[in-house]
């Protein structure tokens, strides 16, 4: 195991309001395994993390809606309990966004990565991807941002249905809406009515090409970049099972050697100049063979723990030596380890893994938090079930859970909000139908013009650059969202 500087405290960062988040208890075991003191910042109340005996400290997050200003009081005055440097880790994308902010603001107090300005923002803004894409030479989906309801219409017919729709900002999503982050539209009268929801969901509606889950074709990859720009603590994986099926959150991953995956990664990440933790949800396409960047998520994703190697590095461990300016250790990969969500995949949790495997909630030396789980599980899951009961379907906002349906297989209670990624369901032919997108729409094209509809589905793209506004950063989408890669 590399040897931490325990002289130097870690705080885990998280806005979102999801106390299932099996991330956050991953990283504080990590860290308090090596000997670094742990403290939460996040609302801990009624969730397991709390339970485990890694984590010193726990301190209240900043309440939702909060701005920037608000987030940075937060911070100092756990700063100022601490009383000397610590390293902070953001858990979500609200957390990532607000750090890298307040980097200057922040600097007396915590140790951060020396990230470009404004960087995290475009990789984590979904109609600044495409461009970020583009300038990488990375293929990603056909997108077209409507301006209209029936822009919005006319770009679900040229893409072919089904497609794919996602808010470019999710983390402005209020919490109670009901709306998600992504889901997939199936007809031209669901992408109108969820594009007449744009002022609710607070960020533009985007609409993407298809690309169909399969076997071998959804992939992830977890890496930290550290000051002198190598790639450390994570490699490619592979979601064997996921939350909603062929969808979201990883349940059941495996770590699966993939040289053509890291050189592509590899190149993202040097064009960027990017540092620090990230974690990318690819999809294959099964015709042309080529990995298609569905999600840049600037912080660590809910199964970074796939990736202890050998000697004990992750993304989490590689961060903490690199920001006290301790030599990590050369890597030591463990293909064919898997990491179990059970929660979610109860029976691969049973299964035996010669190659290994991580659960994200049991652990023998800190058994609380799995103890406690099952007992919160069970009242989460009977009070989802009251709620979808009792919920009424008026005005837009059915049109909005209808799009949704489709994605809901396997356990009857969804997930808790955490952030999204690969999109799910069959492939739908195209229609060729509709009128074509107006001239006054932000159409996220690829290099040489208009989109044939024909190709739509076959080429990656470009968007125009959009600075992300200085308000609130916590407003969270409903709780039954994808993790992260999540």
């Amino acid at each position: 195991m590399p040897t931490l500087d325990t002289r130097v405290p870690a705080v885990l960062l998280r806005i979102d309001r999801n106390p299932f988040h099996h991330g956050t208890l991953g990283a504080a075991r990590s860290l308090g395994r090596a000997g670094v003191e742990v403290h939460v910042v996040a609302d801990s109340e009624g969730s397991p993390v709390r339970r485990s005996r890694f984590v010193c400290a726990t301190h209240p997050p900043p309440p939702p809606g909060s701005s920037t200003a608000d987030i940075a009081a937060v911070l100092r005055r756990v700063a100022a309990r601490i009383s000397r440097p610590a390293v902070l880790v953001p858990m979500d994308d609200a957390s990532a966004l607000a750090v890298s902010r307040l980097n200057e603001e922040l600097a007396s107090g915590f140790l951060l990565p020396r990230q470009p300005v404004a960087l995290t923002e475009r990789v984590a803004d979904k109609a600044e991807l495409a461009a970020v894409c583009e300038s990488a030479g990375v293929p990603h989906p056909v997108t077209l941002v409507p301006r209209s309801a029936a822009q919005a219409s006319a770009a679900a017919a040229r893409l072919g249905l089904p497609v794919v729709a996602k808010w470019s900002r999710p983390w402005l999503i209020p919490a109670g809406t009901g709306l998600r982050s992504t889901v997939v539209v199936r007809s031209e009268r669901e992408a109108r009515a969820l594009y007449l929801r744009t002022e609710e969901a607070g960020s533009r509606l985007l609409l993407q090409a298809f690309l169909p889950p399969g076997h071998d074709r959804d992939w992830f990859f977890h890496g930290y970049v550290d000051r002198s720009g190598v790639t450390h603590g994570g490699g490619p994986g592979r979601k064997h099972r996921a939350w909603p099926r062929g969808a979201g959150l990883t349940v059941v991953g495996r770590w699966t050697p993939n040289p053509r995956l890291q050189s592509l990664v590899e190149r993202l990440t040097e064009a960027l100049g990017y540092r620090g933790i990230f974690d990318l949800d690819f999809r294959r396409d099964a015709e042309d063979g080529r990995y298609h960047l569905l999600d840049f998520n600037p912080r660590p994703g809910a199964q970074f723990r796939l990736f202890a190697d050998g000697s004990g590095l992750d993304v989490v461990r590689a961060l903490h030596l690199d920001l006290t300016h301790r030599p990590l250790p050369a890597p030591a990969p463990l293909p064919g380890r898997t990491f179990v969500v059970e929660n979610y995949a109860p029976f691969g949790a049973l299964r035996p893994r010669p190659a290994g495997r991580e659960l994200a909630w049991h652990a023998l030396d800190d058994r609380a938090p799995g103890r406690a789980l099952w007992g919160l599980w069970a009242r989460h899951v009977a009070s989802r079930l009251t709620q979808r009961a009792g919920r009424p379907l008026p005005g837009p906002a059915a049109g909005a859970r209808a799009v949704a349906s489709p994605r809901v297989s396997g356990p009857t209670a969804g997930p808790p909000r955490q952030t999204p990624g690969a999109t799910a369901g069959p492939r739908g032919a195209a229609t060729g139908a509709g009128s074509p997108v107006g001239a006054d729409s932000t159409v996220v094209r690829p290099r040489g013009g208009p989109v044939p509809r024909a190709d739509a589905r076959r080429r990656h793209v470009t968007a125009r650059p959009a600075a992300l506004p200085a308000g609130s950063v916590t407003r969270l989408p409903a709780d039954d969202e994808k993790a992260s890669s999540c």
